[in-house]
């Protein structure tokens, strides 16, 4: 089904998070990838947490922090490669199908934006990395709001500015946590199950599962 507008999460669905890491592995060593998998974990923690106590910072401190607590759970990880990872997340490559995908339904007619908890400076910075800031017509950012997602007050920030219902706009997240906070929302709701993840928040089933965001041409 075609919708009037497709929104989509940033990180993780358009941007690879653990390319930064992948850009230094050599230096880093045999536990890069538990160094990044850490890093993700603690980002989401610290936002969902932070949003919970009502004490809002935006999304670059939690990453800064983030890879502190990481690079001190990895002691094999050099320390001294904080600067040149957090310069590296600045600029994430987005998957390979990103760019034809959003430029396909942007000609169909569609608005499309990023509604993320990346900080704007952030967003700004990846979606011109990519090449996305021509095919974009919004990115959304929670510090407008100061919470972080799940919140509904975040969802409500591109019904609110688009004046649409919920269920005009399809949400893409490779985060199932993410597509369970937009599907009780009323989005219809696509997760992009990269890493064929086990299913979860069953009682928020998304409306569409797919490896990437190339199935969502089909119905173009």
């Amino acid at each position: 089904m075609h919708h009037a507008a497709y929104v989509f999460d940033a990180y993780g669905t358009l941007f690879d998070v653990h390319a930064a890491v992948r850009r230094h592995a050599g230096e880093i060593g045999p536990d890069g990838q538990l160094l990044s998998e850490i890093w993700r974990a603690k980002q989401l923690e610290y936002s969902w947490v932070r949003t919970l106590m009502g004490s809002y910072a935006d999304f670059w401190q939690l990453t800064e922090q983030a890879l502190e607590f990481a690079l001190r759970k990895v002691p094999s990880a050099d320390p001294a490669l904080r600067t040149k990872l957090l310069e590296a997340y600045w600029r994430l490559d987005c998957y390979p199908e990103v760019p034809a995908v959003l430029k396909a339904l942007k000609s169909s007619g569609a608005k499309l934006a990023i509604l993320s908890n990346g900080s704007p400076e952030m967003l700004d910075a990846a979606v011109k990395s990519a090449a996305l800031d021509q095919i974009l017509d919004n990115v959304f950012s929670v510090d407008q709001v100061k919470r972080f997602k799940t919140d509904p007050v975040v969802y409500d920030m591109v019904v609110t500015s688009w004046r649409l219902y919920p269920g005009a706009v399809s949400f893409q997240s490779s985060n199932r946590w993410d597509i369970a906070g937009a599907t009780k929302f009323g989005f219809r709701t696509v997760w992009i199950n990269r890493t064929n993840q086990p299913d979860e928040y069953r009682d928020f089933p998304p409306g569409l599962i797919l490896p990437s965001l190339d199935g969502l041409l089909a119905s173009v």
